[in-house]
């Protein structure tokens, strides 16, 4: 008799799947958030931001940017090599995690007028709703009325960032989405969006959960296929092509 082998997941439930965990981890990080807005924050004094000049049309439409920046990177990448898009989709969740937790640790102020949220405080679940819709978010500047304070550290740069980390085993491919991510570092200063410890911080510790998920990451391998072995060395970094540091 011939052994029963266990099917690959069907391509829509796995990408069903991450939807699911991404989503999760983006309303999870706005419930942690959110109450922090209302409480006061001081303001950090920032010598690069004080000779950056301020665009409030980039200010406008930086969410917008940021995602066509950010999900076509991603896509991109979750065509060349699924598995290699699972981690990046785990990953990100974990760094929206992160910030959830980090945010209202930190408390600092809005980088750019006064303290809004602060002053004229705001309900609660009805602003987590406007936020996680994605109309209301782009269409109605949600996010930039309700999150003025979500700033330690830069979700911008984290999020752009970490596709070019993946993207670097496809050669020269990478300068595409290292381009992306300079250009929404620009956005950012322009736009005043974050203070310059937001940015460093988003880089380090973006580069440090990416050289986490390069040691584990193999442990995904079950949302793939959930008759991978774990320690099957196939799926480890050095196997995938991974650039060393």
């Amino acid at each position: 008799m011939e052994k029963n082998v266990t099917r690959p997941r069907p391509l829509w439930l796995i990408l069903l799947g991450l939807l699911g965990f991404r989503y999760l981890c983006h309303a999870v990080a706005l419930l942690l958030i959110l109450p922090g807005e209302m409480r006061p924050g001081a303001p950090l004094p920032d010598l690069l931001l004080g000779h950056m000049p301020y665009l409030p049309a980039l200010a406008r439409w930086n969410y917008v940017l940021w995602l066509l920046c950010y999900i076509p990177s991603a896509l991109w990448i979750g065509m060349r090599d699924r598995h290699l898009f699972v981690r990046l989709v785990v990953t990100d969740g974990v760094l929206s995690l992160l910030r959830g937790l980090m945010i209202p640790l930190t408390g600092i102020g809005p980088v750019l007028g006064p303290d809004v949220n602060a002053l004229h405080p705001f309900a609660v679940w009805p602003a987590f709703l406007s936020i996680l819709n994605p109309l209301k978010a782009i269409g109605e500047n949600a996010a930039g009325v309700y999150l003025t304070k979500d700033l330690f550290f830069s979700g911008h740069i984290a999020t752009t960032f970490l596709p070019y980390l993946f993207s670097r085993r496809f050669g020269r491919a990478s300068r595409v989405f290292l381009a992306l991510n300079l250009f929404t570092l620009a956005v950012v200063l322009l736009a005043h969006l974050h203070y310059s410890i937001d940015i460093i911080a988003g880089y380090s510790i973006t580069y440090g959960v990416y050289r986490l998920s390069e040691r584990y990451g193999h442990a995904l391998a079950w949302v793939w296929n959930p008759s991978w072995e774990l320690e099957d060395d196939s799926l480890s970094p050095e196997r995938e092509g991974s650039t060393p540091d």
